[in-house]
């Protein structure tokens, strides 16, 4: 073998290893970058259920797809370009905008709070059985709030990455963009059809199904009011913290400073579980100023003439909410009527 052949086939080896570590550098980055978008992710999942809640079952999963496929174009092809172009044009934008959304994440979790304190549900009435008109706005409406949601997750996934190089930033978007909605969408699609899944264990002959079964059909509501539970919370702490870090990001430092040095205090006077703990106080700060923010947003909010105490999320999505598409009554899991 000629030396030139070898000295070629070194060079591929190395434009190998190269992009193999981009790609590890891409992967790691988005990696980061998801984890940093976790709060959001939550909420996202937390709430899209709502949007087939009393569908019939057979249309259960085609909605679910068709808001995932209009999540991505959200992502992809309106919050990304945008978030490109400030990134690199006007990147001192990115922290206000980043504060803006952390405050409205921070309102959100107050106005589920202080609809909760008031007695208020928070959960969607159901769907009629959806027909395709109103499938349509059904999907539309869901898109919408994906369109917020999304915006915040590729924002702060943005500026976990804001100091690589464009092509960089627009690969590991584009993995933190495909990446979170199959997790979100793909989760969304498990919670929707549990309970189908222990109608049909608890109809089978074994004991051990049937009680599976049951315990699915009657623990899903539970599970869906602890994820809401994890959603509220995951909203404060993430505004709180997106506030937090914005306020010394833009020069005032006093408040971040006194949080940064409870957490070295608290670090070095627990050995072992220092950190957990140093992380522990810094996410009830960052709640406390979330659920403070919210609070003054969530009266703000009531007092302009705009406001109002009724949440566009308890009306019905479809049309005849409680009735389903023969005339019975939706159940309140989705599924068919027949079936529950």
């Amino acid at each position: 073998m000629s030396a030139g052949l070898l000295g070629l086939l070194d060079d591929i080896a190395a434009i190998a290893k190269l992009a193999a570590a981009s790609l590890d550098d891409v992967g790691a980055a988005a990696g980061r970058a998801t984890a940093k978008a976790a709060g959001v992710v939550v909420d996202d999942t937390a709430v899209t259920p709502q949007y087939v809640h009393g569908v019939a079952a057979d249309r259960e999963l085609p909605i679910v797809k068709k808001i995932a496929w209009g999540s991505i174009r959200n992502k992809v092809l309106v919050i990304l370009p945008i978030a490109l172009v400030l990134s690199e044009w006007l990147p001192w934008l990115l922290t206000p905008i980043l504060m803006l959304g952390g405050t409205y994440l921070a309102f959100e979790g107050a106005e589920k709070i202080w609809r909760r304190v008031r007695g208020h549900t928070d959960h969607q009435k159901p769907a009629a059985a959806v027909g395709p008109e109103a499938e349509k706005t059904l999907v539309a409406g869901a898109i919408r709030t994906d369109l917020i949601l999304s915006a915040e997750i590729m924002v702060i996934a943005l500026d976990e990455v804001a100091d690589e190089g464009f092509w960089a930033r627009l690969a590991i978007l584009l993995v933190v963009a495909l990446v979170i909605t199959v997790i979100v969408y793909g989760v969304v699609a498990l919670i929707v059809k549990m309970d189908d899944v222990g109608l049909s264990l608890a109809q089978r002959e074994s004991d051990v199904a049937q009680r599976v079964g049951r315990a699915l059909v009657t623990g899903m509501p539970k599970v869906l009011a602890a994820i809401s539970v994890v959603g509220t919370v995951a909203m404060l702490w993430v505004g709180g913290h997106i506030l937090l870090v914005g306020v010394d990001e833009l020069g005032w430092h006093g408040l971040y400073d006194l949080v940064h040095h409870g957490e070295e205090a608290i670090a070095a006077a627990v050995p072992g579980i220092g950190g957990f703990l140093a992380w522990c106080f810094n996410t009830l700060c960052s709640a406390v100023i979330g659920l403070v923010v919210g609070a003054v947003a969530v009266a703000v909010m009531h007092l302009l003439p705009f406001g109002h105490d009724d949440d566009p999320r308890d009306e019905p999505v479809g049309h005849g909410a409680d009735v389903a598409a023969d005339g019975g009554t939706a159940h309140p899991g989705g599924g068919r009527p027949d079936e529950h």
